[in-house]
């Protein structure tokens, strides 16, 4: 007998002109205020404001939030280690990308 696990995968498609408020961020992507702030901090989100009660967020940071919130979480990465994981998928989207337009890829 072979058992197959599934694993639910919601997409949720934002308009990049939104913005969220901290409490907003944090219901959409399920994570913390303190993993929040703790990725602002690290520069892995970049909200406008000063505070974290002033911070707004565009539709991209709510993206970046999940995939920060999956490694913080599933992978066990502490806020320092999101920033770099996140830059360098950043990075190699980039180069893949790059690599389309010339026709190599």
């Amino acid at each position: 007998m072979s058992t197959h696990s599934t694993r639910n995968m919601s997409t949720l498609i934002v308009e990049e002109e939104i913005q969220l408020t901290l409490v907003e961020l944090c219901q959409a992507c399920n994570a913390p205020a303190e993993y929040v702030s703790a990725w602002v901090y690290e520069g892995v989100l970049t909200p406008s404001g000063q505070t974290p009660e002033d911070w707004r967020f565009s539709g991209e940071s709510l993206r970046r939030a999940q995939q920060a919130r999956w490694l913080a979480r599933d992978m066990e990465v502490n806020a320092q280690g999101v920033g770099i994981v996140l830059d360098l998928l950043d990075e190699i989207a980039a180069l893949q990308s790059r690599l389309q337009r010339a026709g190599l890829r």
